[in-house]
């Protein structure tokens, strides 16, 4: 029998939370107030968190944090890649965690919310109890130009004529950076242009069997503005990371349990991705989804995501 999401839930706090450089978190608690913690991390980055994610977890075991990262979702301001780097991102979590007066939590991201919790273990292993990461996205660069350049469009070449369509054919041997001056004109029209073909290519790619409901969410234009301004902002700048950091630094995260699901056929974070983690971190368990594409609602996805959560509540205790 498929596992379904835990009920719908209502935040009992919701807040902003100034964290300087001009930026405000939006930050959810759900939830038991006294249960196991429990930190979810969107993707994108500048995807923003939504409702959903929360049922992810036990409302009975889990103290469930939520938090919009800088420029994205109900954070303030919208869209902004004003001091907004990989480094800020970490320690607002700190920021937020400190404020909620919470000695060490679970980190549960997928895609870039992967690439984050692992930042953040790495960067802080002793305030992790541990890891649950779905669809791993290292960041690399190789990773960006497979998915953004050259390696998708393969899969996807229909799609593909799309995503290109707003880039002029003397500027394509470098999308990224193209998008990036395009996403940051100085003209509405071009931007959300951009916005809508770079953040609609990542949802038509993002599940197995195309999902409308996936593919609509995308297109949103708050959603897409948010999302390919920040995420170009960052892979521009290879996103903040030393070149392979993240499995370089895996020998830090060697004490923290943890648990890597991963969809067989994803094609935005190829599954060499996950395997390159778990041979850097043989501690944790991976999972390989075999009929699964990249999305977290995917129903293999989902359920391993599910399987994950309920199982560190009893790993870790309940209230």
């Amino acid at each position: 029998m498929k596992r379904t999401l835990y009920p719908e839930l209502i935040p009992w706090n919701q807040f902003h939370l100034d964290v300087g450089d001009g930026h405000a978190l939006h930050v959810e608690q759900s939830g038991h107030h006294d249960g196991i913690p429990a930190v979810y991390l969107h993707g994108g980055p500048g995807a923003g968190s939504e409702p959903w994610h929360r049922q992810l977890f036990d409302p009975a075991r889990y103290h469930i944090v939520q938090f919009d990262q800088r420029g994205a979702g109900k954070s303030r301001p919208h869209a902004s890649v004003e001091h907004n780097t990989t480094a800020d991102l970490v320690a607002d979590m700190e920021r937020i965690r400190t404020h909620l007066g919470i000695e060490r939590w679970l980190v549960v991201g997928g895609s870039w919310g992967s690439t984050l919790a692992l930042a953040y273990a790495e960067a802080h292993p002793e305030r992790v109890t541990g890891l649950i990461l779905r669809g791993i996205f290292l960041c690399r660069d190789e990773d960006i130009h497979w998915f953004y350049q050259s390696g998708a469009h393969r899969i996807f070449p229909d799609y593909w004529q799309d995503f290109i369509a707003p880039i002029p054919e003397d500027e394509r041997d470098d999308l990224v950076a193209a998008y990036h001056r395009r996403l940051f004109s100085d003209d509405e029209v071009t931007r959300m242009r951009a916005a809508e073909a770079w953040s609609v290519w990542e949802g038509r790619c993002a599940t197995l069997r195309g999902s409308k409901a996936v593919i609509d969410h995308f297109a949103d234009p708050f959603v897409a503005l948010s999302l390919a301004r920040i995420e170009c902002h960052y892979f521009v700048n290879h996103a903040f990371l030393e070149p392979g950091q993240l499995l370089n630094d895996a020998h830090r995260l060697r004490d923290i349990p943890g648990t890597i699901i991963h969809g067989r056929y994803d094609i935005v974070c190829p599954a060499d991705q996950a395997h390159a983690l778990h041979r850097a971190w043989p501690e944790a368990e991976l999972k390989i989804i075999p009929d699964a594409g990249h999305a977290a609602s995917e129903p293999g996805i989902l359920e391993a995501l599910l399987e994950a959560t309920d199982a560190f509540a009893e790993r870790l205790g309940s209230p």
